[in-house]
């Protein structure tokens, strides 16, 4: 898999081999180095004002579903959360507990105890910076999509599933299992002993928040649901488990960092959870930092990115922090809020360790009915349902890979799941390659060397079409695929925003698949946020159907048979006839 420019060179990135302090230097540093003023300090003091309310219940929420008390969620966001900001490769990344651990954790907890679990951590902290400085970081790049809506929708389910007991008041005899089936037989069987307090907390909550999105998007309606719910159950004195009643309420105050207590035989136990915890924190933290290049127009730096996740499980689990990764939503949050860079980040830490010194009392009137609600939200919400549809409909191979990862998360294990779906993942390319080999009469992948004018056809070299300053044409030779779709769609999103106009050619791709479709969605999306327009020119029915399925269409990107007949499109020429049903094709 190749790219090239409009002259038929390959195209590169940079002129020069980046040195080690410009590849781990935090962006901290570059931001202070840009110029950073009053203005730039009080948008992120805004910013991180608003992803703390956003994070002080979630974080709460998280810690209870993960079989913690509420203050280590705190905990985590406050260390983990700085530490990530301050040291990380990403400009907005807001770090702190994430609702994709809860299974992991909660499964540590019960197998190691909590002295277990904080040595996982902190052995997944410094399993994550080798992984930093090893640059492992741009190979997780190469997990396939269909694995990536995979396990996230599987964890969403089991996010919803381990709520339902505080979500309905339920009270059950003996511990609740942690497997998926035995925990909704049991539950079916404690239905009776449902609170109807329970319930109608829950029900006020999520549509609080559900109702508030709609409405009054900029509030915090996840603070607001779970305040309100608090003031209702200590003005009725409801009869519900709360955070005072099964917590004792939160700590007001960070405690001494300590180590956790190991041995050699203890290291050995947890080993495999710190692999799981590093696994998917990586993934994790890599996938927020992507989506806030995307909403911004920034890049990342994915291994740098890797080291702070490292120091900050490391200093999480010294303070008795669960594991702290990158979060989508809070990060999200961020960026809309009109952050600048990662003082945001701190400062939302530093709001929340203010929080805790003032609000601890009035936590204890939370209710857990109320978290419940929130985390079920935040399950419906991670679900990718959009995106799980379109993989299911999109082709068998991808559809295979999907449901395989996800119900093996599910069912089985989440650590397995990945593995097994990008091992399929793999096979699935392979077998690819294989049908392709024999496609269009026998015609290989790589075409072989031939004489210039062997076919009679060449086209002369176009000197202007390479050096317009309004057409930047680029284009993408041979398959198409998760390997190879994080590469290409890096140098595209690098060079989509230097023109008018941004052509890419697919005439040399035999086949894309899922991950590289995705890739290209990211790409328009960003075309059509800078007002560029997007022209793919030469993809066969194949790739187009593939392009159109994960939502590559107009009015996003116009399709075209030939980088001519784009080029003419663009500079207002007459478009021969045949060549505008190309986009009548695209669109049916």
């Amino acid at each position: 898999m190749s790219i090239a420019d409009g002259h038929g060179a390959r195209g590169r990135v940079g002129h020069h081999e980046p040195t080690f302090a410009e590849l781990y230097s935090p962006k901290l540093l570059t931001v202070l180095r840009e110029g950073y003023g009053v203005a730039d300090f009080r948008a992120d003091a805004l910013a991180g004002l608003t992803v703390a309310i956003v994070a002080l219940p979630l974080s709460m929420a998280i810690a209870i579903a993960s079989g913690v008390s509420p203050g280590r969620g705190l905990y985590t966001a406050v260390i983990g959360g700085f530490l990530i900001s301050l040291l990380g490769g990403s400009r907005f990344q807001i770090g702190g507990p994430a609702g994709a651990f809860i299974v992991l954790v909660a499964a540590t907890v019960d197998r190691q105890g909590l002295d277990g679990l904080l040595l996982a951590t902190m052995m997944s902290g410094v399993i994550l910076v080798i992984a930093g400085y090893l640059r492992l970081g741009t190979y997780i790049k190469f997990i396939p999509y269909p694995v990536t809506v995979g396990f996230t929708a599987g964890i969403a389910v089991i996010i919803f599933a381990s709520q339902l007991k505080d979500l309905f008041g339920i009270t059950l005899t003996a511990k609740e299992p942690g497997e998926l089936i035995p925990k909704l037989i049991a539950l079916a069987h404690g239905a009776p002993t449902a609170s109807l307090a329970a319930v109608a907390l829950a029900t006020m909550s999520i549509t609080i928040i559900v109702g508030l999105k709609q409405l009054r998007p900029t509030w915090p309606g996840i603070l607001i649901a779970v305040v309100v719910a608090a003031i209702f159950t200590y003005a009725l004195q409801l009869p519900v488990e709360t955070i005072g009643t099964k917590f004792g309420g939160i700590p007001r105050e960070l405690p001494a960092p300590a180590l956790p207590a190991f041995s050699l035989a203890k290291i050995q136990a947890v080993f495999p959870d710190a692999i799981a915890f590093a696994l998917l924190g990586a993934i994790e933290s890599l996938l927020s930092a992507v989506v806030a290049d995307g909403m911004t127009g920034r890049r990342h730096r994915s291994n740098c990115e890797l080291v702070a996740q490292g120091f900050a499980n490391v200093g999480s689990a010294l303070f008795g922090g669960i594991c702290v990764t990158g979060t989508i939503a809070r990060t999200a949050t961020n960026v809309r809020a009109g952050a600048r860079g990662p003082v945001s980040g701190m400062l939302h830490s530093l709001f929340l360790l203010v929080f805790m010194l003032i609000a601890a009392p009035l936590a204890s009137y939370i209710p857990l009915a109320a978290l419940a609600a929130v985390l079920v939200v935040v399950a419906w919400n991670m679900a990718e349902k959009h995106e799980f549809a379109t993989l299911i409909r999109s082709s068998w191979g991808d559809a295979t890979v999907l449901l395989a990862t996800f119900g093996l998360t599910i069912f089985r294990d989440l650590t397995e799941g990945i593995l097994v779906g990008f091992a399929l993942g793999a096979v699935l390319f392979i077998n690819r390659m294989a049908q392709m080999t024999g496609v269009e009469d026998g015609s290989p992948l790589v075409a072989e060397d031939r004489a210039d004018f062997e076919d009679g056809v060449r086209v002369p070299y176009n000197p202007k079409l390479s050096a317009d300053k309004d057409v930047l044409v680029y284009r993408i030779t041979g398959a198409f695929f998760f390997g190879a779709a994080s590469t290409v769609g890096t140098v595209l999103d690098s060079i989509a925003d230097r023109r008018k106009a941004f052509v890419v050619d697919f005439a040399a791709v035999p086949f894309l698949d899922s991950t590289a479709a995705n890739a290209m969605s990211r790409v328009a999306a960003k075309a059509k946020q800078q007002g560029i327009r997007l022209f793919i020119t030469g993809a066969s029915p194949t790739v187009r159907r593939a392009l159109l399925t994960h939502g590559v269409r107009p009015p996003l990107v116009r399709y075209r048979e030939t980088i001519e007949r784009a080029v003419a499109d663009i500079k207002g020429k007459e478009t021969p006839q045949e060549d505008i049903s190309a986009d009548g094709l695209a669109a049916s």
